[in-house]
C-alpha cells in the first residue's frame, strides 16, 4: 500500500494548478496500470471524524499539519519493498514536499 501525505497547500490550489496536478496523477496511474502494478486507490476528502479513548469521544478532524495529512492511497502489486519503492519514482507530490509511506498489507484468512 502506498499512503500519500502532504504535498498540497492553499498556496498551490488554483484551478489551473489542480488540473495540471490531476494530469500528472492520471499519467502515473496509467503507467502503473499498464505495467500491471496498480490495483486500486482513492483520494481522501479533507476533514472527517476522530474517535478517541475508552469513552469513544468523537470530534471533528483529524486536524494535523499539512505535511502530515493523509491525502489518499494506492494498492499496488510489488514483489518486495524495493520494487514498491521504485514504483514511487514518478509520484507527482514530491516537488511540493509530499511523502509516501510504503506498507505491506497483511493477508488475513477468514
Amino acid at each position: 500500500m502506498l499512503i500519500f501525505q502532504g504535498g498540497m497547500s492553499s498556496e498551490n490550489s488554483s484551478p489551473e494548478f489542480m488540473q495540471a496536478q490531476m494530469g500528472k496523477w492520471m499519467a502515473w496511474i496509467e503507467k502503473l496500470s499498464k505495467a500491471g502494478k496498480y490495483v486500486s486507490g482513492e483520494p481522501l476528502l479533507p476533514g472527517g471524524k476522530l474517535i478517541k479513548g475508552k469513552s469513544k469521544t468523537v470530534t471533528d478532524g483529524p486536524y494535523t499539519e499539512g505535511k502530515e495529512v493523509v491525502g489518499g492511497f494506492f494498492i499496488v502489486n510489488a514483489e518486495n519493498y524495493d520494487e514498491a519503492v521504485k514504483l514511487c519514482d514518478d509520484y507527482p507530490g514530491y516537488e511540493y514536499g509530499g511523502t509516501i509511506q510504503v506498507r505491506q498489507v497483511m493477508k488475513m484468512d477468514m
